[in-house]
């Protein structure tokens, strides 16, 4: 009874942690990892996630099984993909408790409860991307939990367990691979030395690390296009810049277990090439540290090397001695923490229990006292880090507050800010990204397209114009400018960069769907029907999807091929009456399919939030004007063309063909 109450505190703690994060939105990552993930669409994917290393960005095939398992189940509703991330991390703490225990602590319930309600734990449990790490520890904890019954009882069967679910956790996650190096450290810690048996036994735990790390790092060299910034940006430096970085980093992830006070998505850069001498300080520390427990390693010295040897071996990985992608950006993010943080909850459960024998009962009273001040501070703090991952803009918010001189953080938090029609404020941090790095095309494309739904059109030009004099064959600014000549109303030159964009990036969807519309204002029909019809090849899933069906709709019937029009309009749209955009677009269906007349039409495009009214009127408008052109009655399609222009909806593609349209009537 009592562990139940114990299990049950570590749920409910660890639940209540992280109830700031089951709402929130898609977060950096997840937007290439689950919605525009291409593996999940594909009729294929099974097979290329299993046996196609390289068809996505890393060879994490059960990680990529249960998040197609997800988008499946949940699709676009967030709250299921984190209920998964918060209930598999509920698992790890119990599991954590379970490993303790089987290390002879009697306290090892305490340190799953850590494990739960640590703020370096937030990270890895809001960030749906980090289903990664989320799933990769219980198969790993419960492979060392099923090699340390086979060490002490000898039995094939529980060696065998250990070896299976060791290969469960690499196929959720490279980083497990250091497994081999754990078992071999609690082998010395057992006996007092690692013996040929003990080698012997860790050797297919080796192959199988050697094997699936190459696998996947050759599997991310294969996908290399799709990473945020490719290793060869970082800078990191010669031999002693890596030593200085190395040393530094473990000092600041071993403070960030113990002293877990503010915590960031990004964390300040500090400079590393040329080091300053007193930056090799860690290093003399730590062998100090490492000297006086080995020489006491016939006593207490010898679990304090257990801990502290599982922590520095699960964090080599991320501690400099390659260049990962991330570190273009920031030397450390709390998310590497979650495996190696058990360490040291283990050697802090440990020193509790000594502390425990060696006080009286009035000072134990106190230190319980101490503790559940010290749980309670954890939890609030987690608590309140896990708050900022309810949508981007907090997030992001917060990550520049931690670290103003991010370009990533200060791009990223524009980026947010348009999503939310803030323009002005994302213009804002935008140049400021710009001016922390002058060179990054990127956010002069991101700066262009705010300035862009601002409505200044002249500064946003200048802004795509020094994007492409940075990168000229960046696929993006080009559709992006290309959008911008729609609006302008200079077809001919959004058609050039549209193409161009399209000759970059043929899987690139927008520019196709673009470059119809300005090819049916000049009269392409052809080009734009093939347009549209590999735009929807391109991107089946994307609002943007029911509009291409609507123009294909208009082309046909144009073309006397009514039958075929109302006959595939009616197909595309029976899977998922409402539309890929909501129910708006099942009103365009139906109005086109001649299921409502006009009136009904209008009524069903009111809104009671200003800008979607105003932007439902600008397409109906748009529409209700076509329909009467295919009727002949040019008059009135001239003045519903007028008043779709008159929401003033500049941004809408509605707006450019209905502009499109007046051009080519010519009307006096």
């Amino acid at each position: 009874m009592v562990n139940f109450l114990k299990a049950l505190l570590i749920i409910i703690a660890g639940w209540c942690v992280f109830l700031p994060v089951l709402h929130g939105g898609w977060i950096w990552d997840d937007i290439v990892y689950i919605p525009q993930n291409p593996m999940m669409a594909d009729p294929a994917r099974l097979w290329k996630i299993w046996f196609q290393p390289g068809s996505f960005i890393e060879y994490y095939p059960i990680e990529q099984t249960v998040q197609w398992a997800q988008w499946e189940l949940f699709h676009y509703d967030t709250l299921g993909y984190h209920v998964t991330n918060i209930v598999l991390h509920l698992v790890s703490a119990l599991l954590v408790w379970k490993l303790l225990s089987k290390l002879g602590l009697r306290l090892a319930w305490l340190g799953g409860l850590i494990f739960a309600i640590h703020p370096a734990m937030v990270e890895s449990v809001a960030w749906m991307s980090e289903l990664k790490n989320t799933l990769s520890l219980p198969p790993f904890l419960l492979a060392v939990c099923a090699y340390i019954d086979y060490d002490n009882r000898g039995r094939r069967s529980d060696y065998f367990l250990a070896l299976g679910l060791f290969l469960v956790a690499m196929l959720c996650k490279i980083s497990m691979a250091l497994f081999p190096l754990v078992i071999l450290l609690y082998a010395w810690w057992k006996r007092d030395r690692i013996g040929w048996s003990d080698l012997k036994a860790a050797a297919p735990f080796f192959i199988i690390s050697m094997v699936l790390g190459i696998t996947t790092i050759l599997a991310g060299i294969w996908y290399r296009p799709t990473h945020h910034m490719p290793p060869d940006h970082v800078e990191v430096g010669g031999l002693l810049a890596r030593l200085d970085l190395i040393g530094l980093l473990t000092v600041w992830y071993f403070y960030q277990v113990i002293c877990p006070v503010t915590h960031s998505f990004f964390y300040p850069k500090w400079t590393v090439n040329p080091p300053s001498p007193w930056q090799f300080l860690p290093w003399p520390i730590l062998a100090g540290i490492i000297y006086v427990l080995w020489i006491k390693r016939c006593d207490w010295g010898r679990h304090a090397l257990l801990g502290l040897g599982f922590f520095l071996i699960n964090l080599a990985p991320f501690l400099g001695l390659t260049a990962p992608s991330y570190m273009g950006f920031t030397w450390a993010m709390d998310h590497f923490l979650y495996l190696p943080i058990i360490g040291l909850i283990g050697l802090a459960v440990a020193g509790l229990e000594q502390i425990d024998q060696q006080i009286s009962q009035v000072a134990h009273r106190g230190g319980i006292a101490l503790i559940v001040i010290v749980m309670g501070g954890l939890a609030i703090t987690s608590h309140r880090y896990a708050g900022t991952f309810a949508n981007e803009a907090t997030l992001w918010a917060h990550t520049v507050e931690c670290d103003p001189g991010s370009e990533v953080a200060q791009e990223d938090l524009g980026s947010a800010l348009v999503k939310e029609g803030q323009f002005e404020k994302a213009i804002e941090h935008f140049n400021r990204a710009s001016q922390l790095n002058p060179r990054d095309g990127e956010v002069e494309n991101n700066l262009g397209q705010a300035l862009a739904q601002s409505g200044r059109l002249s500064e946003s030009m200048e802004a795509f114009n020094a994007a492409l004099k940075i990168n000229a064959n960046d696929a993006g600014s080009h559709a992006n400018r290309g959008h911008l000549w729609q609006i302008m109303g200079d077809h001919d030159q959004a058609i050039a960069d549209l193409t161009r964009a399209i000759e970059l990036n043929p899987d690139l969807p927008q520019p196709y769907i673009n470059r119809s519309a300005s090819r049916q204002i000049r009269g392409d029909w052809a080009g734009a029907l093939s347009d549209l019809q590999q735009f929807c090849r391109l991107a089946p899933g994307s609002p943007n999807t029911d509009y291409a069906h609507f123009w294909i709709w208009f082309i046909r019937v144009q073309h006397n091929q009514q039958d075929v029009a109302d006959r595939e309009l009616a197909d595309a749209l029976s899977q998922h009456w409402n539309g890929a955009s909501g129910e708006w677009t099942s009103q365009i269906a139906r109005f086109l399919l001649g299921q409502i007349n006009e009136n009904q039409f209008l009524a069903a495009a009111s809104a009671t939030n200003p800008d979607q009214d105003r932007d439902q009127h600008c397409e109906a408008w748009y529409y209700a004007g076509m329909m009467r052109l295919l009727a002949g009655d040019k008059a009135v399609a001239v003045d519903d063309f007028r008043k779709c222009l008159a929401t003033g909806e500049t941004q809408s593609m509605a707006y450019a063909l209905a502009q499109g349209q007046l051009n080519m009537l010519k009307p006096h």
